[in-house]
């Protein structure tokens, strides 16, 4: 049995065009996502999964298979990444590969680390679970959390706990966007990964930062260069 790493990268990015394989900090976006999969030695083989020629060509230099390309219905804007693993697991077991567990890398996450892949497999092996993936925790209660009227003013979503000190509220967690474990079957079904038959691989939060903006990249750059800088 296999474990394969499956890496979704679509051609039609439209916030951040070409993001998959823009730039950044040197080398194509996607590049970190692929090193950092082989360098955990954690995979049989390492596959992108795109409908897009340019970023096939680039992952192949970069070490990565590309052994099908992405049907177009699973490569518009609305695909999500349970119907997408779900195509990229179904193919290569069909064309002969007995996986046991696949996970999803995304591309754009160059912060993602080696380490924390092994730390997900060692996860979901130990705790016999459906998925282990990358969470990080609010920097803020979310239970104090507040909103933008239509009429430009201020409602909280939860108005209970406007007098509730921070430290007595219960800490929130959200997905930090890097990796997700699945076994084959999990992602064979589509099964919710939001839940009870899921474990968290725990991020600091200096390691975690969406990029859907120019702005998110700029500050990602920023963050990933002052990281690079402490650590030389």
């Amino acid at each position: 049995m296999s474990t394969v790493a499956i890496i979704p990268a679509r051609g039609g990015s439209k916030r951040i065009p070409r993001k998959n394989i823009k730039e950044f900090c040197g080398k194509p976006m996607i590049a970190w996502s692929i090193e950092a999969a082989r360098k955990s030695g954690c995979f049989d083989r390492i596959v992108v999964s795109t409908d897009d020629r340019e970023i096939s060509e680039l992952a192949i230099q970069l070490g990565a298979e590309v052994p099908f390309v992405r049907p177009a219905e699973l490569s518009n804007d609305y695909a999500g990444t349970l119907p997408v693993i779900h195509h990229a697991v179904d193919w290569l077991q069909r064309n002969g590969e007995q996986i046991e567990y696949a996970c999803c890398i995304y591309a754009t996450a160059p912060f993602i680390s080696s380490d924390d892949i092994q730390r997900g497999l060692a996860l979901i092996r130990m705790e016999r679970a459906s998925y282990a993936f990358s969470v990080t925790s609010y920097a803020f209660p979310i239970q104090r959390a507040i909103r933008i009227t239509e009429r430009g003013r201020v409602a909280m979503f939860h108005p209970e706990y406007f007098n509730a000190r921070s430290q007595d509220l219960e800490e929130a967690w959200h997905d930090a966007g890097q990796f997700y474990w699945g076994t084959a079957e999990a992602w064979l079904e589509e099964r919710a990964i939001f839940a009870e038959s899921a474990v968290p691989v725990l991020l600091p939060r200096h390691r975690v930062q969406d990029i859907d903006t120019s702005e998110d990249w700029t500050r990602a750059e920023w963050m990933f260069k002052a990281m690079k800088e402490t650590k030389g």
